[in-house]
């Protein structure tokens, strides 16, 4: 099926196909750069889900092992008030109070200090190893507050281990209800540096325990001077103590990285579990993605529009050439005047005009007087030349924009005048003779007048004849003009009146 006109002239167009070169690859930039976003959300969707299930797993685990230690400390404290215990052996009451004890893991010690902070009892020992604690933080808590509940002090060095440790402690009361000493049992930090060393977060990633002050009680990867920092004024803590559990975009305070936080409180804990991710790292897959897309998109975009390019210069100089062609068809190569074809071209163009508006239309068809003399004695490059400058004589003569001149062949020629009447035509003509009588044609020993015309003059008065039938008054009248004597304009009549009057040329 054949394309519209319209369209199809627009395909031929090399300004429809640059056009089309630079939208296509604008296009494409614009739908992989979208493609590209999805990708690189995709990656902070997987990056936060990640973190989710990684916090979902330690903050369980977490939770499950300081409820089975706190558990251990509740039967302790529950026990110590059995009837008759203090008439059971030490072994005995050994085994009695800490049963539950072996569950837990990295339990460091259990014991039970008395109201001075001296140990009475040890779950690892009979008699229990000498300690005194009174000055440790969590024994002034659990002194001062006897609703304390189960309380998780800040990282430790154990005196009985020398290790790093965290404090799980109860208040026992005596029957009065006064203070009567304290539970606990400690738990190394080991555990927790064991827990979290199984993920692989990336070489910017990070897993954080804080108490809910902002003390900082294990960091992954780990790092010595890192353990007992208390944040608590820093942006990002404040944000993790702010909800029980969400996900951020933030800048560590430590080292400056920008990570995607996720965090959790630990169950009802005092604990604060937080995993970062640098931004870096999640996007570091996809931006190598981005670049060999990117990389391969913008190549084929250069490629596109180099290739619309040049098949746009290729059209454009076909058109060029087209062009060039149709104005050689209509023009005469010799003179670079309007050719025949040109000439009926106009006619027509210029005789529907003055039809419409009853204006009239004049026609001279100019004749070289004696060229064929001219040519034998000079030569036919002489006679070129002649022609040439009649052209211009011609050319020179005419003023209105629509007035054509034409070769109309050989070395006849003829001049188109619309909106013109006689009386203009005939000024015409007078101006043709005079630009002619200046010719010369130096090299052949031409000189100035010795080149004439004689003009044959017809006018439509309305803009109602043929093309035929104006040319052949006209060019009656120029044999008229030639048989009178040469060098002078002949007037054709009306077509109604076939009389003519002359005008000899000044």
């Amino acid at each position: 099926m054949a394309l519209p006109r319209p369209l199809a002239r627009r395909l031929r167009s090399a300004r429809t196909w640059i056009a089309l070169g630079v939208l296509a690859p604008l296009g494409m930039l614009v739908v992989s750069g979208l493609m590209l976003l999805d990708l690189r959300q995709d990656a902070w969707d997987k990056a936060e889900q990640t973190s989710k299930n990684l916090l979902q797993v330690i903050e369980r685990d977490i939770a499950r092992n300081v409820e089975i230690i706190d558990l251990s400390l509740q039967a302790v404290v529950d026990n110590l008030r059995v009837p008759g215990l203090d008439a059971l052996s030490p072994e005995m009451r050994q085994l009695v109070l800490f049963d539950c004890a072996g569950t837990a893991r990295d339990l460091g010690v259990m014991l039970v200090l008395d109201e001075h902070g001296d140990s009475v009892l040890d779950a690892g020992a009979v008699p229990a190893r000498r300690l005194n604690n009174a000055d440790r933080d969590y024994f002034q808590a659990h002194k001062a507050d006897p609703n304390l509940g189960l309380h998780i002090s800040k990282p430790l060095f154990s005196r009985l281990l020398g290790t790093r440790i965290v404090v799980l402690s109860r208040r026992i009361d005596k029957p009065d209800g006064s203070f009567g000493g304290v539970a606990l049992a400690s738990l190394k930090l080991d555990y927790f540096s064991r827990l979290f060393d199984q993920l692989g977060l990336g070489p910017e990633g990070a897993i954080n325990l804080y108490l809910r002050d902002g003390t900082r009680i294990m960091r992954h990867p780990y790092e010595e001077a890192d353990i007992g920092v208390n944040i608590a004024g820093a942006p990002t803590f404040r944000r993790f103590v702010g909800a029980r559990s969400g996900t951020f975009v933030g800048t560590s305070v430590r080292d400056g990285v920008e990570r995607h936080y996720a965090f959790t409180k630990v169950g009802d804990l005092p604990l604060v579990l937080n995993v970062a991710l640098s931004t870096a790292d999640i996007e570091a897959g996809w931006r190598a993605k981005a670049f060999v897309i990117g990389m391969v998109v913008l190549l084929l975009c250069g490629l596109t529009v180099f290739l619309s390019l040049l098949y746009g210069r290729d059209l454009r100089r076909r058109s060029a050439l087209q062009a060039d062609l149709a104005r050689l068809s209509r023009t005469d190569a010799l003179t670079g005047l309007a050719n025949r074809r040109q000439f009926e071209e106009e006619f027509e163009r210029a005789r529907t005009g003055a039809g419409r508006t009853a204006r009239p239309l004049s026609l001279l068809i100019v004749d070289a007087d004696h060229f064929k003399r001219c040519n034998d004695r000079y030569g036919h490059a002489v006679g070129d030349e002649v022609l040439k400058g009649l052209a211009r004589c011609l050319g020179a003569s005419v003023h209105q924009p629509d007035d054509l001149v034409a070769r109309i062949g050989g070395e006849e020629f003829a001049v188109l005048l619309p909106e013109t009447d006689e009386n203009g035509a005939t000024r015409v003509a007078q101006a043709i003779h005079r630009a002619v009588a200046t010719l010369a044609v130096p090299a052949s020993g031409l000189g100035v007048g010795a080149v004439t015309v004689s003009v044959g003059l017809a006018v439509d008065a309305a803009g109602e004849g043929e093309l035929g039938d104006l040319y052949r008054r006209a060019d009656a009248a120029l044999y008229e003009a030639k048989a009178s004597g040469r060098n002078r304009t002949q007037c054709a009549s009306a077509p109604a009146n076939r009389t003519r009057r002359a005008r000899v040329a000044a």
